[in-house]
């Protein structure tokens, strides 16, 4: 089913001319009362208090195997090279981030739709769960380029009419995530705080925005960023892949180049509430491509997988 777009009232003014003044979050990170599902009263507990957790290995050896073979064969494919799925590296040939991979692929699909994933997503978000992104980015050796600080939810409410924050990521290695090759970073506690971004969004911002050089708008502002940081510090993950972390849409995270001789390949999964689909977007003039936010809220189908933790 599709759910008809409509404009509801904004309750994250972002894309601001003037200065950011971050201020905190109007609706709860963790939906209902947080049971049941797979994951424990200390589990969810921690997630509403930090905004993620992080697990040990989500995915065994021959899914990251298969996940593997599958990155080579889209990386090869010219045809997606065109399709405006594939986002490159802003000073390279080498591919950033390729995006809609649970439709690209029965591979990817099947880890989506997997319970590891969408069951935990069910117990958090409080109601049945559609993947609003799927997409994997690359960090190649040496010339991975980083991804600044910032909310995911301040794009996917200016962007996309996103309403509420009702929405989570799983960020699943598909190679180690080492402390030198570009882990992931995120602010324990700054999903409770958005922070309004400054600068207009100017007509076609998703094709400047995917390279994430000499942004206009978006980026998180870095005197909040500091203020957080002082507050609360920042966590850096890093593990074996098939580890994985899943974090709350409006965590203030980033990540840094890599220079490193060795790539960081990661899956990264949206998943939002069937209950807050997309509206017309708040700080754009037009919507993004399906790709990039699907506005078909039909539900990720009950998973088969057997309970783990």
């Amino acid at each position: 089913m599709t759910e008809s777009v409509e404009l509801v009232e904004d309750l994250y003014p972002t894309r601001v001319e003037s200065e950011s003044v971050p201020f905190r979050r109007h609706h709860p990170v963790v939906w209902g009362d947080g049971s049941p599902g797979p994951l424990s009263s200390d589990e969810v507990a921690g997630y509403d208090r930090d905004g993620f957790l992080a697990f040990g290995a989500l995915l065994d050896s021959t899914e990251v195997r298969e996940c593997r073979e599958e990155i080579r064969r889209m990386a090869s494919d010219t045809a997606l090279r065109s399709s405006g799925r594939v986002a490159p590296e802003p000073d390279s040939d080498e591919i950033r981030s390729l995006f809609e991979v649970h439709r690209l692929s029965e591979v990817f699909r099947r880890v989506v739709q997997s319970g590891r994933l969408a069951d935990r997503a069910r117990q958090i978000l409080g109601s049945d769960v559609y993947v609003h992104q799927s997409r994997v980015n690359y960090k190649a050796a040496f010339d991975g380029s980083k991804f600044g600080w910032h909310s995911d939810f301040e794009t996917w409410h200016s962007e996309d009419g996103m309403p509420a924050p009702r929405a989570l990521s799983f960020s699943v290695a598909l190679t180690d995530n080492l402390p030198f090759n570009g882990p992931l970073m995120i602010i324990p506690g700054s999903q409770r705080t958005f922070v309004p971004s400054v600068g207009r969004t100017p007509p076609g911002y998703h094709k400047l925005s995917l390279l994430g050089k000499n942004l206009p708008a978006g980026p998180a502002d870095r005197t909040a960023v500091t203020t957080l940081a002082e507050q609360h510090g920042v966590r850096q993950f890093t593990g074996p892949a098939g580890s994985a972390v899943m974090f709350d849409c409006n965590c203030l995270h980033a990540s840094g180049g890599n220079v490193s001789p060795f790539p960081r390949t990661n899956l990264f999964v949206v998943y939002n509430s069937v209950d807050n689909a997309l509206t017309t977007p708040y700080a754009a003039s037009e919507v993004r491509p399906g790709y990039l936010a699907e506005r078909d809220v039909t539900p990720v189908p009950p998973s088969a997988d057997p309970p783990r933790r």
